[in-house]
């Protein structure tokens, strides 16, 4: 499993490549590999069976020999002649394999495709322990960008004091931040789709230079330098955050997808959570630069350790290189994958229609519109979090900066809780329903994936609720740590819902839906956390909160009728899915 992780690798690639295949080869590149007969040229195939019969031929002549080697005698009419065997079996082959095509009739004799169900280098055949490997280290990528939002809210401080700005103006970090990684899938997120790049390529070219971009921040002497790496790091990183789950749908059938879904979602949660924890203590003991460096160490490490074990994950690229290796032996420039012939099909402006336009057209369909609206709003209470933790436990219980950061430890509890209560759902609830429906010959309407969001939904105003009333000198700290805890059930099990529901109800255009989705969630999230503090300063945690609660509540009657009503919505529509 570790070579084949290693040889699958950016690095395993490149070594393969700069050896010819010598090193970390593929079966197709073995001395040994025997090329299958129906992906050779018509004429190798003729001159491959031609010297088989002459060798065959050749040993029944030394078989009519004496051990001194003199010729046993034979009838004269039956000596057998080189040039007239040729022509026989030339024109026996011809016939043959005249009647083979006919009677096989094979569709595409040139495609390239998995060598039956069981192939090792399909992704869906891997072993469990290698799927769980490769998952964990894509949750380890999307945790490390995810990480880079929040782990700036420590540094905001300290650089209000060194370059003498506003609160706001530091504050736009974080918002240009989450606003570039909802722009950098529309433009990025494409590039993974085509064969001849995959998933990895774009993965580890743009961490790499998330890298790069970071270290000038790192050294920054003004905050425009700040900002202007801030917006450049969050672009670049934005492909481990939108694709993730792709990824994760290339290696994991669908009947566990869910599960594997939850738990990269978790990881995600886990960045924006743990990184005011880290980098709370590091601002406090050093200075406004020490979180960005542990980001950057963080995001160093995963670039080594994914370059050398991450293995590309997508179909089509993996059979698009099977396919260049068999080309380049046999010299069939015939072979092609079915995802390079349609790709031939496909045009530059129906690509980047698809990629830039398509999202926007979509975001007009009343179900996507509310999807995109409730999941921005939701999204943007929880970066609104970095902002009232501040007030709450440094101005009222006295915290100090690295102590301050520690209540957020606190998501991770009702996190894994609430994935726990997931699984069981997913497994008790959701499984039988699909089930019953695959023993009745129907199909499952969408709309039940909206049943536990909205059941979700009441944990959002109630967390809002108690941690607003309840942050008061006079009450002890615990509670309001406990009202922010209970909103990470609310918005994990609304994400694994909403979006859930619309791939299932836009399959064909599930890459656009997510897309567009992820750029509305992440514009209307980033400007929350601008006038944050000044909120809850003016109208106070209590009222402010309540404000919130109050909307959240009036949002939910939306989500009821989406699930009453959202299969007529389907039928009315060009591009949903309607049974």
């Amino acid at each position: 499993m570790v070579q084949d992780l290693i040889r699958d690798s950016t690095i395993g690639q490149i070594v393969n490549y700069l050896s010819s295949g010598r090193l970390l080869p593929y079966p197709e590149q073995r001395p040994d590999y025997v090329v299958p007969k129906r992906f050779l040229l018509p004429s190798s195939q003729r001159t491959l069976e031609l010297d088989d019969e002459v060798a065959s031929d050749a040993a029944t002549l030394c078989g009519d020999m004496t051990k001194d080697g003199s010729k046993i005698s034979s009838p004269p009419d039956t000596t057998i002649k080189r040039e007239s065997t040729i022509s026989t079996l030339a024109a026996d082959l011809e016939s043959k394999q005249k009647q083979i095509d006919e009677d096989t009739a094979v569709p595409d004799p040139y495609l390239i495709e998995w060598n039956g169900d069981s192939d090792p280098e399909n992704p869906r055949n891997w072993s469990f322990r290698k799927r769980a490997f490769v998952a964990f280290e894509i949750s380890l990528l999307t945790f490390s960008i995810y990480i880079g939002s929040a782990i700036y809210t420590s540094s905001i401080p300290g650089l209000m004091a060194e370059f003498n700005v506003s609160l706001t103006t530091a504050t736009l970090g974080l918002t240009l931040y989450v606003l570039a990684y909802g722009i950098g899938p529309m433009f990025l997120s494409p590039l993974q789709e085509l064969p001849i790049l995959g998933r990895n390529p774009v993965y580890m070219a743009t961490l790499f230079l998330f890298v790069i971009f970071q270290i000038p921040l790192t050294t920054a002497t003004n905050i425009n330098t700040v900002l202007a790496m801030r917006f450049m790091t969050g672009f670049f990183g934005s492909p481990a955050l939108a694709t993730g789950g792709a990824s994760m749908a290339d290696i994991f059938p669908a009947s566990q997808l869910a599960y594997v879904l939850g738990v990269w979602a978790l990881g995600a949660v886990a960045g924006p959570i743990t990184g005011p924890v880290i980098g709370g203590f590091a601002a406090q003991a050093e200075n406004w630069r020490w979180p960005m460096m542990e980001l950057l160490w963080i995001t160093s490490f995963a670039v080594i350790f994914l370059s050398l074990f991450l293995p590309e994950t997508y179909e089509p690229t993996i059979l698009l290189r099977r396919a260049q290796r068999l080309r380049k032996l046999t010299g069939n420039t015939e072979l092609r994958t079915a995802a390079e012939r349609e790709q031939e099909t496909k045009s530059a402006t129906s690509v980047m229609y698809e990629s830039l336009v398509r999202p926007f057209v979509l975001a007009k369909e009343p179900a996507l519109a509310f999807a995109n609206i409730y999941l921005g709003f939701v999204y943007a209470i929880f970066y609104l979090w970095f902002e009232a933790f501040p007030l709450v436990f440094n101005d009222i219980y006295h915290f100090n900066q690295g102590v301050s950061g520690l209540p957020f430890l606190a998501f991770i509890v009702t996190g894994s809780l609430t994935y726990a209560a997931y699984c069981i759902y997913q497994k008790y609830h959701i499984a039988s329903r699909y089930a019953r429906a695959a023993a009745n010959n129907t199909d499952v309407a969408p709309e039940i994936r909206l049943e536990i969001g909205l059941i979700a939904s009441i944990f959002i105003p109630t967390s809002l609720l108690i941690f607003g009333f309840s942050a008061k000198a006079s009450v002890p700290w615990i509670v309001p740590v406990i009202g922010a805890a209970l909103y990470l059930p609310g918005i994990f099990l609304n994400f694994q819902s909403i979006l859930m529901y619309i791939t299932s109800a836009y399959p064909a255009y599930a890459a656009s839906v997510l897309a567009g989705n992820d750029l509305f969630r992440s514009a209307i999230a980033s400007v929350f956390p601008l006038f944050g503090r000044t909120f809850f300063t003016n109208l106070g945690l209590g009222p402010g909160s309540a404000l919130l609660a109050g909307i959240s509540f009036l949002l939910m009657p939306v989500f009821w009728l989406l699930i009453k009503y959202g299969h007529v919505l389907r039928e009315r529509s060009k591009y949903a899915h309607s049974p």
